[in-house]
């Protein structure tokens, strides 16, 4: 809670010609989130697991140590700005290193069966990174060094990332296009950030071709084509890889009320995609799954969102509605639809191509 993103007047860096306003990347939804399962009751029967800070050692699989060093002075003192939109305070290093270890000790918990599956509620968030700049409010790449730390300390054979953050993963997929052992999944509202970022044809190089797909669904896009991707793509991908490890990069920010895109999932759209998912992972890999909180601005409604899913990991309903649900589930276009069935139908294409690689 104590990274430091500054004010809103990165937006205007010429000149203050608004008034300055609180950096969208804050505190507020992440801690709501964490509030509103305390009160629901479900933080009963939950397992708290204690996060610890990644080592630079483990950092340096997929950043530069210049990169590392770079952020380490620069928190030390005012702080800095690690890359495009991505800025930082004092101590902000420490942090992440934080938030990428604590998704580490989610993994290690998960594999020495200390717990079922596990939601890492972390920030900075890090999809966007990449080995030697931050990006998009990214300081590490968490999600993806969750997987590299599964692979080469834990000796997984396979390991997959489902992306469902509205953004495109660009720092997941950068760091395992030309890897076969790791499959991406990103779904990702079209063209939104990084711009240009996340294409359908973008599907891996080398040895990892085939073994990165993107799923760029149209602005506007609802429950319904959400839901169809999940399981037309991402399930029949999910099931011809056969990983032995499910990582969630679990963005909240496609939600109706998010100010950063042009989306429509409910809270109860984020339950259906997690139940595909756990499905899936009790089917191929002994439901080891860890979801890493990456993206979601409305400090409104991301709490909701993150109940949802975090009920169905646990398998447990508090009870407690969403009084928002009714009102945006009503919202026309939530179906899917035709333009949006033409991106699915595409990207289905990839997932049926989908083997698992030689051992």
């Amino acid at each position: 809670m104590w990274h430091d993103t500054g004010t809103g007047a990165w937006v205007t860096p010429a000149s203050l010609t608004v008034e300055p306003l609180g950096h969208i990347e804050s505190a507020a939804g992440k801690r709501r989130i964490r509030n509103l399962v305390e009160v629901s009751g479900l933080m009963d029967h939950l397992v708290q697991l204690k996060p610890r800070m990644a080592t630079e050692d483990e950092i340096a699989r997929l950043h530069t140590r210049e990169y590392m060093d770079r952020i380490k002075k620069s928190s030390s003192e005012r702080g800095g700005e690690a890359g495009e939109e991505t800025p930082f305070g004092h101590g902000s290093y420490e942090i992440a290193l934080l938030a990428a270890g604590g998704c580490l000790a989610a993994v290690e918990a998960v594999l020495d069966g200390k717990v079922d599956n596990a939601y890492a509620l972390v920030r900075p968030p890090g999809h966007h990174a990449e080995r030697d700049h931050g990006r998009g409010f990214c300081i590490f790449a968490n999600t993806a060094l969750a997987a590299a730390h599964a692979r080469q300390a834990r000796g997984l054979s396979r390991v997959a990332i489902v992306d469902w953050d509205v953004h495109h993963g660009n720092g997941t997929e950068h760091a395992f296009y030309e890897d076969p052992t790791v499959l991406t999944i990103s779904i990702h509202q079209d063209n939104n950030y990084p711009p240009k970022s996340g294409a359908i044809g973008d599907t891996g190089a080398g040895a990892g071709k085939g073994y990165n797909i993107n799923v760029p669904l149209p602005p506007g896009s609802g429950v319904g084509a959400y839901v169809a991707a999940f399981d037309r793509v991402v399930a029949p991908a999910l099931r011809a890889f056969r990983p032995e490890l499910i990582l969630v990069a679990s963005g909240l920010d496609a939600s109706a009320m998010d100010p950063l895109a042009s989306m429509m999932m409910t809270s109860d759209g984020y339950r259906k995609l997690t139940q595909v998912v756990l499905e899936v992972a009790r089917e191929v890999c002994g439901g080891r799954l860890v979801a890493c909180h990456e993206g979601g601005y409305s400090p409104a409604y991301v709490p909701y969102c993150g109940l949802a899913i975090i009920e169905e990991m646990a398998g447990v309903r508090t009870g407690l509605a969403d009084p928002l649900l009714g009102l945006l589930a009503a919202f026309g276009g939530q179906e899917l639809q035709p333009h949006q069935e033409a991106v699915i139908q595409e990207a289905a294409k990839l997932a049926t191509a989908l083997r698992a690689p030689a051992s």
